[in-house]
C-alpha cells in the first residue's frame, strides 16, 4: 500500500507542476504584452546651415560662386529666384513646413536647386542629394 500512495503522490505534483506550466503559458499567450518600442535613430543633417551655405554661395549679394552661377544652374539667377517663388506657392511639396515630429524640413530654395540640378545635368536623384 505504501508503494501506490507514493506512486499516486507522484501522479499528483506531476499534475500540479503540468497544470502550473499550461496556466503559465496560457497567461503569457493570452494577457497582453508590454510593447516595447523601438525608437528609430534621427540623423542630424543640419538642413538650416546647407541652406545658409547656399544662400552665401549662391544668392547673397557677394556670393562666393557668383559668377559660376550660370554654367552651374543653366539659367540666370533671377529667373531661378521666380521659380523657387511660385513653385513654393503653388505646389505643396516645395513648401517650408514641419514634419510630423516637429522638425522644419528643407527650404523651398534647396529643394528646387536639387530638382533642377537634377534635370539640368540629367542625373539621378541621389547625385545631387548633397
Amino acid at each position: 500500500m505504501s508503494s501506490s500512495s507514493s506512486s499516486d503522490d507522484v501522479d499528483e505534483r506531476l499534475d500540479d507542476i503540468i497544470d502550473q506550466i499550461v496556466e503559465d503559458t496560457y497567461n503569457d499567450i493570452v494577457e497582453p504584452q508590454p510593447n516595447n518600442r523601438r525608437r528609430r535613430a534621427y540623423v542630424e543633417r543640419y538642413r538650416e546651415g546647407g541652406h545658409n551655405r547656399l544662400w552665401n554661395d549662391y544668392f547673397s549679394v557677394d556670393a562666393t560662386y557668383s559668377a559660376q552661377f550660370r554654367r552651374r544652374f543653366r539659367m540666370n539667377k533671377d529667373l531661378f529666384i521666380r521659380i523657387v517663388y511660385e513653385l513654393s506657392e503653388n505646389i505643396p511639396f516645395f513648401q517650408y513646413r514641419q514634419d510630423a515630429t516637429g522638425r522644419f524640413g528643407h527650404t523651398p530654395l534647396q529643394k528646387c536647386t536639387a530638382t533642377i540640378r537634377q534635370l539640368a545635368y540629367g542625373s539621378a536623384a541621389d547625385a545631387v542629394d548633397e
